[in-house]
């Protein structure tokens, strides 16, 4: 048990290691500065400027954030303290169907239904011409394959809040969304920060959904119907035909050591928010 224990735990370190000792041969010759804060993506004559792809990256998982945390939150709310028991025992499953299903089928449903419904209606209201292929689809399709992940963490943090909490406010006078929103969130709070963190780390690192519909150009995106490229769409768009270029295979590993360093800092994070919630 102390050996498998030790097996998993040490998991992050040797991933880290790995990527490092592979993207080391650009972290050498190039400054880390340079690496992450230049706009010239050329390899053919060796600049590799990663900040368009940390820009991409960062709309997209933000967007799609702003859209899926409100949805998450009120769902959970509703079905932890204003439902009967029975909508959540049928919200459960449908929940974990969501999660259940592949990103690929995401990614298709994201062609079909949010890219024309961007370039052919949403686009034109707001005066913009687009193809669909955005940040904006990214966003949609993101926030959807996040939302059970965030929404499964929400509901078992206010079942985790002791009733007599509930009890003692009505008691008082208090309505019940009196209750719900000076006592229950207040009490829950670090747990939904920790929840809202924990996805924005997965959403960070989701790759084959948004490289379907996030258009993928090597440019600054100047607003949300501007087509982008992430971190995760770089590396699987390029990785198994670069293999034979040193340097181009450093840079991929560059990406993803990125990548990794971004969810652990976010998840490291989040577990403070979780002690936190479990100690008050």
């Amino acid at each position: 048990m102390i050996v498998s224990l030790m097996i998993v735990s040490l998991l992050p370190f040797f991933l880290f290691l790995g990527l490092y000792l592979k993207s080391f041969l650009l972290l050498h010759d190039y400054h880390l500065g340079n690496l992450l804060f230049s706009k010239e993506w050329k390899p053919g004559i060796g600049k590799f400027g990663f900040y368009p792809f940390i820009v991409g990256s960062i709309w997209v998982t933000l967007l799609a954030m702003l859209i899926s945390a409100p949805i998450c939150l009120l769902s959970a709310i509703h079905v932890t303290q204003f439902t009967k028991k029975h909508v959540l025992r049928i919200m459960h499953p449908a929940i974990d169907i969501l999660a259940g299903i592949p990103s690929v089928v995401y990614g298709l449903w994201g062609i079909l239904v949010i890219v024309p419904f961007i370039s052919r209606y949403l686009g034109p209201f707001f005066g913009v011409q687009t193809m669909g292929y955005s940040i904006l689809a990214a966003a949609f399709v993101l926030a959807i394959m996040i939302i059970p992940f965030i929404l499964n963490i929400l509901i078992e943090i206010f079942r985790t809040i002791p009733i007599a909490l509930k009890e003692s406010s009505l008691a008082l006078g208090a309505t019940e969304w009196q209750t719900v929103k000076h006592v229950l969130v207040k009490k829950a709070l670090p747990g939904i920060i920790a929840a809202f963190g924990f996805g924005l780390a997965r959403a960070f690192g989701e790759t084959m959904a948004v490289l379907m519909v996030v258009g993928n150009v090597v440019k600054l995106p100047h607003s949300v119907f501007d087509p982008g490229y992430t971190l995760p769409a770089l590396i699987a768009n390029n990785y198994g035909e670069m293999l034979s270029i040193p340097k181009y295979d450093s840079a991929l590993m560059f990406a993803a050591l990125v990548l990794l360093g971004v969810s652990l800092f976010f998840n490291l994070i989040m577990h403070f928010f979780i002690i936190r919630f479990n100690k008050y």
